[in-house]
């Protein structure tokens, strides 16, 4: 299996960075944890398994691995500086972001606390620098009255060769207005994007996308293509829709998540939505097989076929997870099977829609 993955050609991104096709997305081992009122983390994560993960997502030819300062507040980068300590530097490509814990400021995106926030995830991570910097989320406080010096300060790191490049959220919305502002009074995120995209000038974008993520409308750029005339690269998270693209959840025997996991607050790993998923999955076990083997092959090759200025990032909890995400690549799909995919999705989707199901972050297309 590790020859497969390990012949997957390398790409090379924005700022040099050559990294394997699937890299290993690092939220999930911060474990449970709770950040502005909500529950932010999975409750499923355990610190031996989660660097027994890396370290065989690394012998399966894995170098790029993305965290967080808030993924379990340190947590998560701590457990890959355990990691890191025992492989070249220059061997992996590391990536973090700042934006999501406040701590004692006033607000995430001071640049003071900004310089505190990157000295301890290197601390963390027992490195010097790091390959990418992400801004976590487009809130610089009102009237982004922190945006300049926020932009100024990643500047400073890039300068001071504590970060190689930087990096922003694609089209997003603030953790909390999901949850506090009504959905017909929130504002245009896509709008928002393309403000803070002139104003950063990243080197890459965080953007969520899957066979779930529909189109976008006729007369809008993708997100992909937007990067590449721009000159960035992307970093796809929830290339997995976080298993459920898989058939790892059925509805008979429903997810139990502890505290802290904020997988309690969506409404898609519900018996309901689960019948649904399990439903619109069938045609797609039935031509490439029902085995989750099978399943993460399509889910990725999916994504990883969209664009070439693209890395995915899979997050795992078991050894056996980043075994299984990486040995599953396999072969890419053909240009009748991505349709396929694409069509059985798409039908998936307007089924959700339909029953009134909130898969709200899932469905917005990925445009900027």
């Amino acid at each position: 299996m590790s020859d497969v993955t390990s012949s997957l050609p390398r790409r090379t991104l924005t700022g040099g960075l050559r990294v394997h096709p699937v890299g290993i997305g690092c939220w999930a081992i911060g474990g449970p944890d709770t950040n502005l009122g909500l529950p932010m983390g999975w409750s499923t994560a355990d610190d031996a398994a989660s660097l027994r993960g890396l370290e065989i997502a690394h012998s399966l030819g894995a170098n790029l691995f993305d965290t967080a300062d808030v993924y379990g507040h340190g947590r998560s980068e701590r457990i890959i500086g355990r990691f890191v300590r025992t492989v070249p530097r220059d061997d992996i490509v590391l990536s973090s972001k700042v934006g999501y814990f406040t701590g004692t400021a006033d607000h995430a995106y001071v640049p003071s606390h900004m310089r505190h926030q990157l000295d301890t995830t290197l601390e963390n991570l027992q490195t010097d620098h790091l390959d990418v910097y992400f801004f976590h989320n487009g809130d610089f406080g009102e009237d982004d009255r922190y945006l300049e010096g926020a932009v100024e300060q990643m500047r400073a790191f890039q300068r001071e060769g504590l970060i190689k490049t930087v990096g922003m959220r694609g089209p997003h919305r603030f953790a909390t207005e999901r949850v506090t502002v009504p959905q017909e009074l929130r504002k245009d995120k896509y709008a928002r994007f393309r403000y803070l995209f002139r104003r950063i000038q990243p080197d890459y974008l965080a953007v969520r996308y899957n066979a779930l993520t529909p189109p976008p409308p006729a007369d809008q750029q993708d997100i992909f293509a937007f990067a590449a005339d721009h000159g960035a690269s992307v970093l796809i998270n929830k290339p997995l829709s976080q298993g459920l693209l898989t058939g790892k959840y059925t509805p008979h025997e429903p997810p139990r998540f502890g505290d802290g996991d904020h997988r309690l607050r969506k409404a898609w790993f519900t018996p309901k939505a689960l019948q649904i998923i399990d439903d619109g999955l069938a045609p797609l076990r039935d031509r490439f097989g029902d085995s989750t083997h099978a399943m993460v092959r399509v889910a990725l090759q999916y994504c990883l076929q969209k664009a070439e200025n693209a890395a995915c990032l899979v997050g795992f909890t078991t050894p056996e997870q980043a075994a299984q995400n990486l040995s599953a690549v396999g072969e890419p799909l053909t240009a009748d099977e991505m349709e396929f995919v694409r069509t059985t999705a798409g039908r998936l989707q307007r089924r959700l829609d339909a029953a009134g199901e909130v898969f709200l972050d899932e469905k917005e297309a990925a445009q900027p």
